[in-house]
């Protein structure tokens, strides 16, 4: 089994899922290499539906390299309204062009801006603001730069199909994967096999043929920091109740990767915390003004003081709430992400259940023409030992997906080995699913989460690209991962 990038193991990506060499290569040279839209389940009324019953506004916006929080930042200024007022279904990465829905309350198409590398359409009228249950998946279009050996994509591609349905991988993009065409997450079938249209870029003879490929379904780096992986080191602390802690680790602690001038106002952060007597206030005046969430964090110590467990907190809840709720779920993606590498250590399967597994089912509600099987975290059964069989047929149909927890206080682990690596590594982190009972935006009930993503791939050999779909939730990069086996800065 081959060990994944430093910096990948640390955040919980232990291992690859295949062997043979990666090709090397680049993403993001330019946004259009990282092209992503939407799968969308939102139906708008149309744009002269009544305001009073449908005050929120509907749009489709195409984003040429804009995060985001700072795109829905920006929108709201130019409008004048509150930020809370913005609301989409899925986050974006940056460098990349991206297509994606919002909605905004109170406002009527005529007073809509222009903002530099956006497209802003409006599409209609919504009685209520985009969550992220209104997203399906995403359809990605890659382009790998200056790739060192493109002729691995056929070796990876055969041992990921393999992966996919648990049979041995022959290092052929045609390899022995699942190949019967029962549409376990092919894109060309539902899980009871009606047809739902062509796969998203399936547009090359050697791979999406033959079954889909399947990768770990990790959380990428993007959910901890490309940079700076700390933000599941804050909410670990959060929920061992590590307040101060929690403080210090994301205004402090200095990465290598960032520039000289902040890595001097973190390590100053650093010196006081150590000191007897620390002065937040010159630690605030050391902090890059472009800093903005930890200038805010050093702003409350300094004001109101930093002397007991609650002042830290509030220290903490001086950033948007939606950064305060990110803490808290990227130290459970990292222990989500912990479990499926340790299930990788011990061989057990992704793609089938073994006794004591927990599956879910997928989603009956799913749009017609979304070409990704959607799991449904919500209907989900614990797989006893008489019901392996069973249960393992659906898997292989694409109506159930194994799981593990993304842990919170009603989350119930699992039973058996696979129970066993749960509590092992919550155990390990020190956490236990009563620690999420926490006040305010750090609170988390959990949920559950499939271990491994399917999807068909498409592939064009000159430039190298490579067109997929995703369920929500899920990264394209940790796809691309395992063909390029390279740093994440180079993805």
């Amino acid at each position: 089994m081959r060990e994944a990038h430093p910096v990948e193991r640390q955040v919980g990506m232990e291992y690859y899922a295949s062997d043979a060499d990666g090709i090397g290569g680049v993403l993001r040279v330019e946004p259009e290499d990282f092209r992503v839209r939407e799968l969308e389940r939102f139906d708008p009324e149309p744009i002269a539906a009544d305001p009073g019953a449908y005050g929120h506004l509907v749009l489709r916006v195409t984003l040429r390299g804009w995060d985001t929080n700072d795109f829905a930042s920006r929108l709201s200024d130019a409008l004048g309204i509150s930020r809370e007022r913005v609301s989409w279904a899925g986050t974006k990465d940056k460098h990349a062009v991206t297509t994606q829905l919002f909605t905004v309350r109170g406002v009527d198409p005529d007073d809509l801006p222009e903002i530099r590398d956006a497209e802003i359409e409006a599409l209609g009228r919504a009685g209520r603001s985009l969550g992220f249950g209104d997203l399906a998946g995403n359809a990605f279009e890659i382009r790998v730069r200056d790739p060192d050996r493109p002729d691995g994509v056929d070796a990876i591609t055969g041992e990921l199909r393999a992966f996919a349905s648990g049979g041995r991988g022959d290092g052929e993009a045609g390899g022995d994967g699942n190949e019967d065409g029962d549409g376990i997450g092919t894109g060309t079938e539902s899980a009871a096999g009606d047809d739902r249209g062509d796969p998203v870029g399936a547009n090359d003879g050697a791979a999406g043929k033959n079954g889909p490929i399947g990768v770990p379904n990790y959380f990428g780096q993007q959910r901890f920091g490309s940079l700076r992986p700390i933000t599941h080191r804050v909410g670990l602390r959060v929920v061992r109740g590590e307040w101060r802690e929690a403080v210090l680790a994301y205004a402090g602690t200095p990465f290598e990767t960032e520039p000289e001038e902040t890595r001097e106002a973190r390590a100053f952060v650093d010196d006081q915390a150590a000191s007897d007597e620390p002065d937040w206030r010159a630690a605030l005046e050391r902090m890059p003004s472009r800093l903005g969430y930890e200038r805010a964090m050093l702003h409350r110590l300094a004001e109101d003081g930093a002397e007991t467990d609650a002042d830290f907190r509030r220290a903490l809840e001086a950033v948007p709430s939606n950064l305060q709720r990110l803490f808290v779920n990227a130290a459970q993606s990292y222990a989500f992400n912990r479990i499926l590498s340790e299930r990788l250590r011990r061989g057990l399967p992704f793609h089938r259940p073994v006794e004591g597994d927990v599956v879910c089912f997928a989603d009956r509600d799913a749009p017609d023409g979304v070409v990704v099987p959607v799991p449904d975290a919500d209907r989900t059964q614990r797989v006893t030992g008489r019901r392996v069989e069973i249960v393992a047929k659906h898997c292989e149909r694409g109506r159930a997906f194994v799981t593990a927890p993304l842990v919170g206080t009603e989350t119930e682990l699992g039973g058996g080995e696979p129970g066993e690596v749960e509590r092992d590594v919550l155990s390990d982190l020190g956490v236990e699913p009563s620690d999420f009972a926490l006040p305010g935006n750090f609170e988390s009930t959990g949920t559950r989460r499939a271990i491994l993503v399917r999807t068909d791939v498409g592939i064009e050999r000159d430039p190298l690209s490579f067109s997929f779909a995703l369920p929500s939730g899920s990264y394209a990069t940790v796809v691309m991962r395992e063909y390029l086996k390279a740093g994440p800065l180079d993805l």
